[in-house]
């Protein structure tokens, strides 16, 4: 499962920053349109100033509105995130947002928003309420859901994840996240299973979803059925065509299969993103080395350990190019040698180190 990290949700900010804020605010449209004009002017100029990366400024402003207009809800919500997103300063954010949430209690975006500030204070439990308290205000508010999936996935509760998901998607059955994240659930407690069944519900909904596809390769290659990964890959790749790691297992596949020039393409394509892999570089001269391509497997083994020249695996395998296909005893030495400095045990080349120089 990829690691869980929490941020503020970019629908809400995007939309205060660019729309003006007063969209999330339905209810307030046609009292914000009769608060002063001066108090409504410095409300827009402390979101241009956010937008400009001027939190100070912005801040500046949106308190000038407040004090014109005391009951500015957008005002005060548009203060709590620009003291979380743009100062870091949960406090501050925490009194802003809860001001809002006093004078509009029926908003789940405020309340999501403060819940993600509990979050990165560390308040968990804070949080859930909250959390809570915007699915009760909104039964369908999917992103109050999915926060308080995560907030459990944190905790290592996976369960309540999954009941939390599981009842979003009654609710939203192509609540695409919701499907994705269940099916990482799934997966990181051995049940393929299900993870396979969520992400096929998914990629129907979704064809160019390139996370889930690339998922349902890694669980086909799981379960060794080579063409479905291989199928999974390329769809995950022909999503987003600079999704590296699918272009590498797509590689793995290939050679499993015997196709060594498919292999050699798929890895050219990672490198043609990130030349400095150098475990790509390890394995293109495997690839060339199956291929009796003896030079350029020579210069991929090179480049592997100059980009990498503590890796056991770079310094293993070029001391069995040398040895085996090179015939080159004395440059595999250098390389067994250097693999054991670093750690690595194997017999066969204690063995060979052990011999008398040829």
């Amino acid at each position: 499962m990829q690691q869980f990290r929490w941020c503020l949700k970019k629908v809400t900010v995007a939309a205060l920053l660019v729309a003006g804020a007063c969209w999330l605010f339905p209810p307030l449209l046609a009292a914000a349109s009769r608060t002063p004009n001066t108090a409504n002017e410095h409300f827009e100029k402390g979101i241009a100033l956010f937008r400009e990366g001027d939190p100070d400024g912005a801040i500046q402003a949106l308190k000038r509105a407040i004090e014109l207009n005391p009951r500015l809800t957008e005002a005060y919500h548009v203060l709590g995130l620009v003291y979380f997103k743009g100062k870091r300063d949960a406090l501050h954010a925490v009194e802003a947002l809860k001001e809002a949430h006093k004078l509009y209690p029926r908003s789940p975006r405020i309340l999501n928003d403060l819940a993600d500030v509990y979050i990165a204070q560390g308040k968990s439990q804070e949080a859930e309420e909250v959390l809570r308290k915007a699915i009760d205000v909104s039964p369908a508010e999917k992103e109050a859901y999915l926060d308080l999936a995560r907030l459990y996935e944190g905790r290592q509760d996976r369960a309540g994840a999954a009941r939390v998901y599981q009842t979003l998607l009654r609710m939203h059955p192509d609540q695409t996240d919701a499907l994705y994240n269940l099916a990482n659930l799934y997966d990181s407690q051995g049940d393929s299973r299900s993870a396979r069944e969520q992400l096929t519900r998914l990629t129907k909904i979704n064809p160019n979803h390139a996370d889930a596809w690339y998922l349902l390769g890694r669980l086909a290659e799981r379960a060794n059925n080579l063409q479905e990964a291989a199928y999974a890959y390329g769809e995950a790749i022909r999503a987003r065509p600079d999704l590296v790691d699918a272009y590498y297992n797509l590689a793995f596949v290939h050679r499993s299969q015997g196709n060594l020039a498919d292999a050699e393409r798929e890895l050219l394509e990672v490198l043609r993103y990130r030349p400095d892999y150098a475990e790509v570089h390890m394995n293109l001269g495997m690839v060339y080395t199956s291929l009796n391509r003896l030079d350029e497997a020579e210069r991929s083994y090179a480049q592997a350990v100059a980009l990498k020249p503590d890796s056991l695996e770079a310094h293993y395998n070029i001391g069995v190019f040398y040895e085996l296909h090179r015939k080159d005893m004395i440059k595999a030495l250098v390389h067994y040698r250097r693999y054991r400095d670093l750690g690595g045990r194997d017999d066969r080349v204690e063995r060979i180190i052990g011999a008398p120089a040829p």
